[in-house]
This record gives C-alpha cells, structure tokens and sequence, in this order.
C-alpha cells in the first residue's frame, strides 16, 4: 500500500519541474501555459534511513521501498470548472487521488512567464481552491436535486446525508472546501460523492535557490496560509531538485549536506504526506528480501498482513513482531529471540510505526 498524490497548480508554477526532479519520468516541462495536456505519472520510492540500516544488517538479495505515486495534473486556470483552458479534463484527473500537493510559485524569473503576469502566492491559490470549490458545488447540486425526490420516498440514507449536503452547500457558497466542515463520520456520509475539497492538501511553495528554508515574504505568505487552514506545508526549490535527481547517492548526501539541508524536498513532501494521511510504515526482514510496507495507522495486525496479500489477512493466525529499536540493538531476529524481545501478537494488536512482522496465516 503506497499513496497517489496529484500535483496541482496555476500554469507555470513549476509543477513539471518538481514532478521531472522527483520521478526522472521526463515530463515535459515548458514555458507555456497548458504544455500538460494529459497526466504524467511516476512512481517514487521513498527513502527511509530505517530501510537502509535493516539492508545493512540482513545483507538480503534485495531490497524494496514503499512508493507514492505522483500524478502531474496540467495547470489549471480561472473559469476551469467552467471549462476555461483544458477545464473539467484536468479537475476529473484529480478525483482519482488519495492527495494533493499544490504547488504554489513563490519566486521571481522574468524568463518564466506567470499566467495572470505577476508573482501572487495567495491570489494564486484562491484561482485554484475556488475552481474546484466551483466543480464541487456543481457535483452537489445535481446531488441535492436527486435526493429531494429520494427523501420523498423514505429513503433513510438520503435522509440522514441530506444535513450534510445542506452544510457543504453553504460552505461551498461562502468560498470554503468541503474539508472544513466535514469530519471523520460526515465524511463517509458523502464519500461517494468523490469531492475535490474533501481531499487533504499540502501547500509547496516553489521558491528560488536563495530561499530555501522560505523565509521569503511569498513562502511565508503560505505557510500561514496553510496553517490556517489546517493543510501541510514544505517548501521546495524545483532548480535544486533538479540538480539533486542527476545524482549519485554519494553525491546527493553531499550535494544535500552542502546547501545546509538533510532532506531531498521529495523526502520532506513525503515525510509530510504520511502525516497528513495518517500512514507509518512496518517492514519484513529477511534474506531474500527486506521491504517496507504503509499501512494506515491504528491498523490491526490482520489488516497489515493483508497489505502483503488477502490470503495473509483471510487466513490469519499470529504475528512475530520486534521493535526496529530492538532489531538494530541486538542485530537479527534470532538474537531478538534470544533476549525475548521477539513478541507473539494476535488478531487485536496494533500495529506501531516500524514493526518488524512476520505473519503466520492458514488458508
């Protein structure tokens, strides 16, 4: 179980450069506005230095990261959910994701044209966030217009949805997202109804190789925007990003280490992706293969064996679990079993962020 993310954003933004550093997909990224037409898709393995010191010590045939998937949604423009520009293709594309990273330009370059012709982070994200408001509103009204008739018939789940849908209805109308009235029980009320503004957000503000720690008054601008609204924020510069995906390992710590940061932006778009998503990662260790796993957290041990495979979860029996702590302390699963720090666990454990598991299941 990875997580799909679409990277979304006014026209010349720097989306396509972030996605091309991130995912070496080759996207192309051009001084124009609509050069994405269609979406470019790219898997990215995540890095966790946990992986690396559990390949270190297992010395395994090989090893595998979890991955996020980055969906690069071309720019979207003011009038979109009205069809202005590539319109409703683009907001369509969006549904299909668990998040979204929008991308905010928060630096200066006369060479690339900004589409309303000025450097504006919070005007730029207002075109965004009211355009799929807008789509949003539109998804519900055909909605309301359905379930007036349904709840004339007695239908008891319209029933019990249609407050919700009055309450996104005004908060639609009154400019805010469908996240800031929903909560974890109205949200499955309305699930089905796929809505853009129901779908966490974090904010990247591009900025330029001068301000990475974006303490600029743009990236400052929306960081507290961000803040306000209760989304994620990371600051990312699409140049150095760049400059960092042409790297060796070796190169890119030092690369990294040079600039003053210990994170790629990828590291800390994921690092802030899991946080918002709710997701920590275990992992299986083993001579043939070490990998890490994302699971949602609070999920059961049965749930976590079913992320490997259904037959785990249907025919579950047990899991041996060690603490990544107590592994890296004593060196291998037999040395943890040695010291007794190799745990059975059933149906009802819970699953921590960096378990080390191994499931015992009959079908």
């Amino acid at each position: 179980m990875g997580f799909n993310c679409g990277i979304v954003g006014l026209p010349n933004v720097g989306k396509s450069t972030i996605f091309n550093a991130m995912t070496a997909a080759g996207a192309e990224a051009s001084n124009y506005p609509f050069c994405t037409i269609n979406p470019n898709i790219g898997m990215v393995p995540l890095r966790d230095e946990r992986l690396a010191k559990l390949t270190e010590l297992a010395n395994p045939e090989r090893t595998l990261p979890t991955a996020v998937e980055f969906v690069d949604i071309a720019g979207i423009v003011k009038g979109a959910s009205k069809g202005e520009g590539l319109g409703n293709q683009f907001l369509g594309n969006i549904r299909s994701v668990d998040m979204i990273a929008h991308v905010v330009r928060c630096f200066e370059d006369e060479q690339v044209v900004h589409v309303a012709g000025k450097t504006d982070p919070l005007g730029d994200i207002e075109v965004i966030n009211m355009e799929l408001i807008f789509s949003d509103l539109d998804t519900l009204d055909r909605r309301l217009e359905r379930a007036g008739k349904l709840v004339k018939t007695g239908d008891k789940m319209v029933a019990e949805a249609m407050p919700v849908y009055q309450e996104l209805k005004k908060a639609f109308e009154e400019g805010r997202p469908a996240r800031s009235v929903l909560n974890p029980e109205t949200a499955l009320l309305v699930k089905d109804l796929n809505l853009l503004t129901a779908k966490p957000v974090i904010y990247v503000a591009n900025v330029d190789e001068n301000d990475l720690a974006g303490t600029s008054a743009a990236a400052l601008s929306v960081r507290k925007f961000a803040e306000a609204e209760g989304a994620g924020f990371v600051t990312i510069c699409g140049k150095i990003e760049s400059e960092i995906a042409e790297l060796s390992e070796e190169e890119r710590a030092e690369f990294l280490s040079g600039l003053g940061l210990k994170e790629s932006g990828l590291d800390r778009l994921a690092a802030a992706a899991y946080r918002l998503l709710g997701l920590i990662t275990f992992f299986t260790v083993g001579k043939k293969e070490v990998r890490a796993w994302t699971v949602a957290a609070e999920s059961k041990a049965p749930q976590a064996a079913g992320v490997i495979h259904s037959d785990f979860e249907r025919g579950f029996i047990r899991a041996e679990v060690m603490a990544y702590d107590d592994f890296v302390k004593y060196g291998s699963e037999a040395a943890c079993k040695d010291k007794g720090v190799l745990r059975v666990e059933g149906k009802e454990y819970v699953v921590h962020d960096g378990d080390i598991m191994h499931f015992r299941f009959n079908v």
